[in-house]
């Protein structure tokens, strides 16, 4: 049995597992920025969390105590063409997706690499890896994670602590409806009508729930593998392997054929 701390669980992808970990014998430390968005989970401990704040981070992780793995799940979505985008949500979502993890990871390595053991978990997102139209600040925030967790996996093995990026297509959560703070408009909103045909082809009309990505997480916090990466979904395996066997003039005109992209 592990004690793992895990950050988001107002919905989605943490609550999920907080629930999945929790079943499966763990001692979960389920997190949000709001008390009363986890006040029915039944977990170990339940404790206030806001990843965007240095001191919020500093006193969840001492009252959370000694952790076998940290959850890093908090995040949100942002959408739009990178011309539209206002810089203050670019700053929002690079500070909670990437900054936030950075907060976590410094707070609680130093125990970790003290006692020889530890598992840290990032969850990425197949756009860490392929960007979409539309999606380039929320994947540049992914692939700044990607980045960072890469390079974690070699400076922390050494001392024995674990690192996993899971890594999912699409999922039915509450994040997508938080991803338009604003309309597109003109020329882009043409895009957006055609973008939104391809995620159709893409079978992301009507996507299953957060459970299996919940199950990877808690997989990956259990398994010996040394394996860094783990895609989650139809979508992100047929999106990743693709990638990873084309150069970049492949890949493009793989995905537009399948797509029916015309932009």
């Amino acid at each position: 049995m592990s004690r793992i701390l895990i950050t988001g669980c107002s919905t989605g992808f943490g609550r999920a597992a907080a629930i999945e970990l929790t079943k499966r014998g763990h001692e979960v430390v389920a997190t949000a920025r709001r008390a009363e968005a986890i006040d029915d989970l039944d977990v170990a401990a339940r404790l206030v969390l806001d990843v965007d704040d240095d001191a919020s981070v500093v006193h969840a992780v001492d009252a959370a105590g000694d952790l076998d793995a940290l959850v890093n799940n908090a995040g949100f979505g942002i959408a739009g063409p990178v011309e539209q985008v206002p810089l203050a949500d670019v700053r929002a979502v690079m500070e909670t997706n990437y900054l936030g993890v950075v907060r976590m990871l410094q707070a609680v390595l130093p125990a970790m690499r003290s006692r020889g053991s530890g598992t840290i978990v990032n969850v990425s997102s197949v756009v860490g890896r392929v960007a979409p139209p539309l999606g380039g600040f929320y994947a540049a925030s992914k692939f700044a994670l990607e980045g960072l967790t890469e390079a974690l996996h070699y400076e922390v093995g050494h001392f024995g602590v674990r690192v996993r990026l899971v890594e999912p297509g699409v999922f039915a959560t509450e994040f997508q409806a938080k991803e338009y703070g604003f309309s597109i408009a003109a020329p882009y909103d043409e895009l957006e009508r055609e973008w939104a045909h391809a995620r159709v082809a893409l079978g992301v009309v009507s996507p299953p729930g957060p459970e299996p990505v919940a199950q990877v997480i808690a997989d990956a916090i259990e398994s010996d593998e040394s394996r860094l990466r783990w895609p989650v979904g139809d979508d992100a395996q047929m999106v990743l392997a693709a990638r990873a066997t084309s150069t970049d003039e492949e890949f493009e005109a793989a995905m537009r054929g399948t797509l029916g992209l015309t932009w």
